[in-house]
């Protein structure tokens, strides 16, 4: 995971045009996954456009294989929901299961059980096609959320079980995938 204070190196700058010695989200490492070659080739320009490191996938499975070889080795997912090898809500399950990883659900099908299925299985977002620049620009936000729910547990003496704070965590949580906007 990203420590949001942590640079990336000395020539590392800011998209967007925030001071030098904070880079972040400059580098952040995506894995993009969609069997549709057009899409894939859109989304990468416009995440490298964001300055985001991409490694895109055209099937499920092989992006879940990366996953389990490399479980530190991406910040974020951001997958489409219909594909034909493992749509994207096993793909969503398995990673939420096996690792620690926010995970963006993409589709052009907007109805809001979609995305309400993506979302209440634990996606951090739904991204409707065609993706706006504008939203990839704020994928880093989900990264951040994460790391500061990773940082409020690991400040108890417990884990959240032991404390109690269970039930606070979860309502947090959800405060923070409310706040995700489908229509970014």
């Amino acid at each position: 995971m990203l420590n949001p204070g942590q640079g990336r190196g000395p020539d590392s700058g800011v998209a967007g045009g925030s001071s030098n010695s904070d880079p972040f989200p400059v580098g952040l490492r995506v894995l993009l996954v969609d069997d549709d070659p057009t899409c894939l080739m859109i989304l990468e320009r416009m995440l490298r456009t964001c300055l985001y490191r991409v490694t895109k996938c055209n099937r499920a499975e092989i992006a879940l294989s990366l996953l389990r070889k490399n479980k530190n080795g991406f910040d974020i997912l951001i997958s489409d929901v219909h594909m034909p090898d493992m749509d994207g809500f096993k793909l969503l399950e398995h990673v939420g299961l096996e690792m620690d990883l926010p995970v963006i659900m993409m589709s052009a099908d907007d109805s809001k059980s979609v995305m309400l299925k993506g979302v209440s299985h634990g996606a951090v977002d739904y991204l409707i096609k065609p993706v706006r620049i504008e939203a990839l620009k704020n994928i880093w936000q989900h990264v951040v959320r994460k790391k500061r729910s990773e940082w409020n547990v690991s400040e108890h003496s417990g884990s959240v079980e032991e404390t109690g704070g269970g039930d606070r965590q979860q309502q947090r949580d959800d405060a923070d995938n409310n706040s995700s906007s489908a229509n970014n």
